[in-house]
């Protein structure tokens, strides 16, 4: 199953503060790892909000210029991973090196063999 790991936005990231490079370097070793192990199909960081827009839709699309205001609610980074459990997400996740406070989202990615049925 494919897996997308939502890294949340903070006060840091929409402010574009630069992790350490201690930092860097452990997450480095962590996506190595994850590579190594075959589970990492993709990922990347945000640019903070104040580089984004939104589009609301409704009789007419409205665009909204960012930055946005609930940082608690934005995406600073992701991976898209393949494993073969949620559990076997989390267990990776566990490894990740981050601080206290993050909060990291993981979502299973909707497969085509989800739909078989509805298609059917």
């Amino acid at each position: 199953m494919r897996v997308l790991v939502l890294v949340k936005a903070n006060e840091h990231s929409e402010k574009l503060a630069m992790p350490t490079k201690e930092l860097v370097a452990e997450m480095g070793k962590f996506n190595d790892e994850l590579v190594k192990a075959g589970v990492m199909l993709a990922a990347d960081g945000l640019k903070p909000s104040s580089a984004g827009k939104r589009v609301r839709f409704g009789a007419k699309p409205t665009v909204i210029d960012g930055p946005f205001a609930e940082t608690k609610e934005l995406v600073a980074g992701f991976w898209i991973w393949q494993v073969k459990s949620i559990d076997e997400a989390v267990e990776w996740l566990k490894r990740a090196p981050f601080g206290g406070g993050e909060e990291v989202e993981i979502r299973p990615i909707w497969e085509e063999s989800d739909f078989m049925e509805s298609m059917g």
